[in-house]
This record gives structure tokens, sequence and C-alpha cells, in this order.
């Protein structure tokens, strides 16, 4: 029963209200319009509203800021979306409020009364004064709440050295355009960040702000003004997945050249490919960067340490190229290419010559068979059968070089002439089997020479693939974690 006799009660009061204000509300009117007029009467705008004109005039001065709308790096402006909060005591609109039942507060445009002229000095935009003018708030005591919002377009030194892992903090400076310290005694309230929106790329880090006195030259009073640094953090999900990543996989790809046959014929096409797939992505990169020559950004260093690498990878391609087709007629190896490629080498990168292990490789061109004398020839050649061509006359010639005498019989008696036709034919095919076995000798050592400037660029390559890839590790981890906030970055942005 209590219980529902407090509801009758409120709703009894609350319908009372209504009809109160009903019924006063044109009264209100009445002497709202009053109080205008008799404020407004002998009111001067352009005088400073104190009771003692050698006294400042206390303003006090705050920030709302809703969102980073953009960060323009090329052209180095910051767009914000911001309330300004201004707050004053205007001794020419107080009353009694006595005087005017109901009447708490009025709102004056804000060009027909009294307003510091309050302006964000580092502005970029066109109108440079880019808020809106808004009523003027004013209370019985003359308290005065201007609250103007505007798109803030304000000039930002870019800081690129450690893009995409940077800190970026720009300056929100405002301050009285022509009244100084001695008349205009401004006063600064903290940021407020409540009702903050968001970005998408940057992350709010704190608006601090800092009440700054300036005395020039020329004067004596000073000039005070209130500076708000807005830090901000880049989110560096969409750089990592745009930029760094596919830059990663393309100097992966650069260590492939290494790894390619030198026989494809594609080893320059492919590192020729990926040193123009690393520009495009620089080219990128500086289309987004200020054209300054303060600092490099992180990225460009990492992009450029890749660039270097793939560079230099064409170079030494171009290099084991040259000893994989490298004519045996144009020289020997020198002995000490030999002995740092083929020796020192080969053992670090556990590399073997092929056939090594069946103990031919390169030791044929030197075996004794290949330098066997001519008399070793013409043995073997009586052991053989008769050759057609010398109708049986090399048997004849060796087994008289033997000790043997001439066949029994006059029918098997052979002139002296015709032993020295047979000699002069034997002595023939000798020099064609000599040329022949100079040729077979002559070719096996090409092959061999050829064999070992091939294995010498396998070493190249080998060498070059290892040593290419730790550098490339080494400066992908050294470049990315010299910023001072990649821990964070990768904390918050890809966990």
């Amino acid at each position: 029963m209590t219980f529902w006799l407090k509801i009758n009660k409120t709703s009894l009061w609350a319908y009372f209200k209504i009809y109160l204000s009903f019924f006063f509300n044109p009264f209100i009117l009445s002497l709202s319009r009053k109080l205008y007029k008799e404020l407004l009467a002998n009111y001067n705008r352009l005088e400073r509203p104190v009771a003692n004109d050698s006294a400042p005039l206390v303003v006090e001065l705050g920030i709302t800021l809703l969102q980073i709308i953009d960060v323009d790096e090329k052209n180095q402006v910051l767009i914000t979306n911001a309330w300004l909060q201004l707050g004053w005591t205007d001794v020419y609109l107080s009353w009694n409020p006595d005087n005017y039942p109901g009447v708490n507060n009025l709102r004056f445009p804000s060009n027909q009364i009294w307003t510091p002229d309050i302006l964000l000095y580092n502005s970029a935009d066109e109108r440079f004064d880019a808020t809106f003018h808004t009523n003027v708030l004013v209370n019985s005591s003359g308290a005065c709440q201007y609250i103007p919002p505007g798109i803030l377009k304000s000039t930002c030194y870019i800081d690129v050295r450690w893009f995409p892992f940077d800190v970026q903090k720009c300056d929100l400076k405002f301050g009285s355009w022509t009244y100084n310290g001695w008349l205009l005694d401004l006063q600064m309230q903290e940021a407020d960040i409540s009702t903050y929106i968001p970005n998408g790329e940057w992350d709010l880090v704190g608006v601090p702000g800092k009440r700054n006195e300036l005395y020039y030259e020329c004067c004596k009073e000073p000039y005070p003004d209130v500076t708000y640094t807005v830090t901000m953090r880049r989110r560096t999900l969409y750089y990592g997945l745009n930029l760094l990543i596919p830059c990663v996989l393309i100097s992966g790809l650069a260590l492939l050249v290494f790894l390619l046959p030198a026989d494809s014929g594609e080893k320059i096409s492919l590192g020729i490919t990926v040193l123009l797939s690393l520009t495009v992505f620089m080219l990128l990169v500086a289309e987004i960067m200020p054209a300054t020559s303060d600092s490099v950004p992180l990225i460009a260093q990492y992009f450029a340490s890749t660039m270097m690498i793939v560079g230099l990878s064409v170079v030494v391609t171009v290099l084991v190229l040259q000893f994989h087709h490298h004519d045996p007629q144009g020289g020997k190896m020198p002995k000490w290419v030999r002995v740092i490629l083929l020796n020192w080498c080969a053992w670090f990168l556990r590399m073997k010559k092929p056939g090594e292990d069946s103990g031919t490789a390169y030791k044929y061109a030197r075996s004794p068979l290949h330098h066997a004398s001519a008399g070793s020839i013409q043995l073997t050649t009586v052991a053989g059968p008769p050759s057609p061509a010398t109708n049986g006359h090399a048997n004849l010639y060796f087994g008289f070089l033997a000790g043997e005498g001439p066949p029994s019989g006059d029918s098997g008696v052979s002139s002296a002439g015709e032993r020295r036709e047979a000699a002069q034919e034997l002595q023939r095919i000798l020099a064609e089997v000599t040329y022949m076995a100079q040729r077979f000798r002559a070719r096996d050592e090409a092959e061999a020479a050829r064999g070992e400037w091939k294995f010498a660029a396998a070493v190249v390559d080998r060498l070059c693939l290892v040593t290419f890839s730790l550098f490339s590790i080494v400066c992908t981890f050294a470049i990315l974690m010299s910023a001072p906030n990649f821990i964070e970055a990768v904390a918050k942005d890809y966990t």
C-alpha cells in the first residue's frame, strides 16, 4: 500500500509541474525577452567584459577530440574533428535570478557579445578559422560557455624515420590573436577524449596539454598559448600485409636464383624480375611519404637492403654463368681459384665433386693409358688381328722386328721393296692412331677442365645461397626490430 502511495504522489507531482510549466511558460518567455533587451541595451561587444580595465580577463580553454579523420603524410597535415571549450565571465551579462524567476540561462549568438579571438595558430585551413560559430550559453552570474565545433586542419611535422612502426606527435596550438597576457589570461583545461571515435589507421595514445608563455623582443608583455599534443601510433597490420610480407617473400625468391640450374637459362631473368618487383614496391612507398631528406623511412631502408641483395645476386649469377659455360680453350683454372673454391669452400659447404666416391672424377684424364708410348701401341697391334688395310704386312714386319726369320719357301719370300712398303704403310697407321689418341686425350682433358669450372660454379652458387640467406635474415630482424615500438606494434596489431 505504501508503495502505491509513493507512486501516486510522484505521478501527481509530475503532473503538477507540467501544469505549472504550461501555465508559467508565457510568463517566463516574456521575462527572457525583457532580460535580453536589458542586457544588450548598452552592451558593446568590442569592450573587454571586465570590471577593472587593468585586470586581465581569465579565459579557460579546453578541447574535446572526437575523431582523427586523416593524417596526410605527403602534405604533412593533420585533420581532426574537435570541439573547443571556452569559458569566461562577462560582468555585463549577469543578472539577479530573483528578479527573473525561471530564467536560469540565456543563449547569445557569438556575433552579438564579446568572445575571445582564440585561433589555431598552426592552421592549414583555407579559411584559417574552421570552427562553426555557435551560441554562447550565459548563466545569471555572467559565466559564459562557448563550445564551437570544427574540422581542424593543422600543420604537423611527420617524422617517417620509423615508418610503418612510427609514433607521430602533432601539436594543436591555440591562443589569442590580438590580446596579450596582461589583457587575456589564457588558462588550460585537460583534453577530453571520452567520446573519441577510434581510427582504423591510428591508435590514439593521448592528448597531453601544456600552457606556454612567449616573450618577444619588441614587447614586455607575455603572449600565452595552450598547446595540445595529439600523440598517435600507426597501426601496422595494413602495411605489414601489403608491403612488408610481400617484400620478405620477394627477397626469398631472390635466393632461389642460386638454386636454379645454370643450364636452365632463367637465372638472370629471375633476378631481374625480382629486382623490378622490389622497385614497384619502393615506388608505392615513395608515393605516400613526404619528399623530405631529414630521415630515411625504416621500410625504405629495408627495401634498399633487399634491393642491394638482389642486385648483388644478379652480379654473382653472371659470374656463376661465366664459370659454368667457361671455354676450356680459354685458359686453365688459376691455382688460387682451385684452392679456394674446390678445396676450402667445397669442404666448408660439405660439397663433393661428381664421382669423387668412385675415384674416377677428373683422374681419368691423367691415367697411364693416355700417356702410352709408341712401343706399347706397336705391341698391342701385334697382339691383335691383322688389319685388312695392311694386307698382313704388319704381322710380317713385327715378326721381323721380333727376330723371326723370313718364311721358308720360294713362294713366301718377300722382297726388300715389299718390306719397305709395308713399313711405310705401318708408319702412316701409327701416325693416325697417335693423332686419334691425342684427340681423345685432349677431349678428356677439356671435359675434366669443364667439369672443374662447373663444379666451381656450383660451389659459388651454394656459397652465395648461404651467405645471402644469412645476410637477408640479419637485415630483416636488425632493421625492423630497430624501431622503438616494434614489439608493442606486433603485440597489438598481430594478435
